[in-house]
């Protein structure tokens, strides 16, 4: 394939459509193409869509009507889980010449050249529209050998099988699978060797990496195994469903030496009867008994998370014991959502659902506490003043930006630094903050 074509890429959603987009972009090289911001005109446009929200749906179509736009003329592929449920919405958005699901999404790269060519010959190729039974599908074969940035995140996992009451990714992502272990290894030491710090394993349900395997090999093997290689400097790991992080599986990861001590938790409330309505699969007392136990046995052990307000029927008594958890949990952070109706989900069809003017009242309400929360979490960091081990990331108006193992956004100031410490790890010594950011000096 010829190097004059170009290709934007854009993606919407978590992170393991973000490892997907970039394994597509790198097979659009390896076909001559060049990989081109997605404003600029391009003979092929890749979006990779997400259905979380009503709000996700719409930017999808947005960014899809965005392409068309920018070149009419332009092969506009849209894939991910958005086009898995909503195919028959997109496929009426004129422009549009490939729609893929959540499966076989790297075809995307030959679909697109079989379609370019078939423009030239013809100048009207047919609409492509090839979503599959994700129920049956097997874990799809993708790498990327470098990362855009200091962080790179590794996809070891695709499918959800929890069925909660309110998510469609469920549906739009099928049964769980994962990605042997060589493979996983392979990747992480390649893209180790060309300069990347940090690993981040992800999935959409990370936590149940190795489920579908005849062997007994879990996440917590996987990270034992990486680290017994010394595979790269530091992994992360993505978002875990809480119940699948017991005893076992921190005393098997305690010693790992490579392990960040972040644990990001998938919680969506501190209310059990929320939790139960909402079908997920551990209590509060769970909870709370699993994170005293990570912080027993791993030093200096952070933790965010995911928080939802506004499920149907949630009252205020509800919404102050999500509150109470965030100052008992004593979290560095936590990303703060308003719920959203699906079509298709139990919970859509839920009676008492929750005005918006609501949930958005309790969405600032939550947001303040949480942010006071860090607020207290980042001073005791400085008071104990120990020194931070950080991936400098950005330098922005003469300071540094990165974050540390226990993922604290730091800062420090850049003057007098002759060499480009972009990509470096460095050791820190915290002396304040602001706007959730700890202000460092160099140890």
């Amino acid at each position: 394939m010829s190097s004059i074509y170009r290709v934007g890429l854009y993606t919407l959603g978590c992170k393991v459509s973000q490892y997907e987009t970039e394994a597509i972009g790198e097979e659009f090289e390896r076909r001559g193409f060049e990989v081109c911001d997605f404003g600029s005109v391009c003979d092929v446009y890749v979006i990779n869509t997400c259905t979380v929200t009503a709000e996700s749906d719409r930017k999808s179509r947005q960014f899809i009507r965005r392409a068309i736009n920018k070149n009419p003329g332009a092969v506009c592929c849209v894939i991910g889980c958005y086009s898995q449920r909503g195919w028959d919405e997109i496929k009426k958005i004129d422009g549009v010449g490939i729609i893929l699901g959540t499966e076989n999404k790297m075809s995307v790269v030959p679909l697109a050249c079989k379609m370019l060519k078939e423009r030239q010959l013809t100048g009207t190729p047919c609409q492509i529209i090839s979503t599959t039974d994700v129920s049956k599908a097997e874990f799809e074969p993708m790498c990327i050998t470098r990362a855009p940035r200091t962080r790179a995140y590794v996809k070891i996992e695709d499918g959800c099988e929890s069925r909660c009451s309110y998510c469609a990714i469920s549906h739009a992502r099928g049964r769980v699978r994962s990605k042997r272990a060589e493979d996983v290894v392979s990747e992480v030491e390649g893209l180790y060797k060309n300069g990347t710090r940090e690993i981040v394993l992800t999935g959409i349900e990370t936590g149940s990496y190795g489920r579908d395997f005849d062997c007994d090999f879990d996440l917590a093997d996987l990270i034992c195994l990486l680290d017994r290689r010394k595979s790269c400097e530091r992994i992360r790991l993505g978002s875990l469903a809480p119940e699948l992080i017991g005893k076992d599986f921190v005393r098997k990861v305690r010693d790992c030496e490579i392990l960040a001590p972040h644990f990001h938790l998938s919680l969506q409330s501190g209310s059990d009867r929320i939790l139960a309505l909402m079908r997920r699969r551990y209590n509060m007392k769970m909870v709370y008994e699993r994170m005293d136990y990570i912080r027993e046995n791993i030093k200096g052990a952070t933790f965010t998370t995911d928080l939802m307000v506004g499920f149907p029927s949630e009252d205020e008594r509800d919404f102050l014991d999500t509150v109470d958890f965030v100052r008992r949990a004593k979290l560095l952070d936590a990303h703060v959502f308003a719920y959203s109706k699906r079509s298709g989900t139990d919970a859509a069809e839920y009676k008492d659902q929750v005005p918006e003017d609501v949930k958005r009242m309790r969405k600032e309400r939550l947001t303040r506490v949480k942010n006071e929360v860090r607020g207290s979490v980042l001073s005791e960091m400085i008071s104990k003043a120990t020194a931070l081990c950080a991936v400098c990331e950005t330098l922005k108006d003469g300071l540094y930006f990165g974050h540390s193992a226990e993922f604290a956004e730091v800062s420090f100031d850049a003057g007098g630094i002759k060499e480009n410490l972009h990509g470096e790890m460095v050791k820190l010594i915290p002396v304040s903050h602001r706007n959730g950011i700890l202000h460092c000096v160099l140890k």
